[in-house]
């Protein structure tokens, strides 16, 4: 079994490294940018776990997969900005297979993978706003910030299409 030490204390005096060896304070908004992303990440995960619809979780592992790379541009990796159109497509194919229902608000909690769907999707919102006064500052770029609103939106989508699942 492979042995590897965790723990490198480079983060003791409340500072963390980018991906492009830069120093920068734990609380420094690009910091906490891809920290919440990983929580989204992490929600996804959850939803993929409960999702018992092979295609949606097709979707939700795409999703989840991506934002690998996402992450690795927000933390100054040398890793091209993320793209909103893989978002878009993902939203229109999503849409289109949904049930003409009319906008109107949901209750998270119908089926487990859409609770954790939903949970992910505020994480999501929570990383747009965020990232927004590092949108204002010129710090990232249109489709960084772009990707951040349609990522909400494509998992308010799949929790939508997994709910819709339940009532069929």
């Amino acid at each position: 079994m492979a042995h590897f030490n965790i723990t490198t204390k480079g983060g003791d005096k409340g500072t963390t490294s980018l991906a492009n060896g830069e120093r920068v304070a734990k609380d420094d908004r690009v910091v906490e940018l891809y920290g919440t992303l990983d929580e989204c990440q992490a929600a996804l995960g959850m939803a993929h776990a409960f999702c018992e619809n092979e295609g949606i979780a097709k979707d939700i592992y795409f999703v989840e997969d991506y934002m690998f790379g996402a992450m690795a541009y927000y933390a100054k990796c040398d890793y091209p900005a993320p793209d909103p159109a893989i978002m878009e497509n993902i939203a229109g194919r999503v849409t289109e297979a949904l049930p003409d229902a009319g906008m109107h608000f949901v209750r998270p909690g119908d089926t487990k993978c859409g609770a954790a769907l939903h949970l992910a999707r505020t994480i999501a919102r929570r990383a747009e706003r965020v990232a927004t006064p590092l949108y204002r500052d010129g710090r990232l770029e249109d489709k960084a910030y772009q990707f951040l609103n349609r990522l909400s939106d494509v998992i308010y989508l799949l929790s939508l299409a997994v709910d819709a699942e339940k009532e069929k």
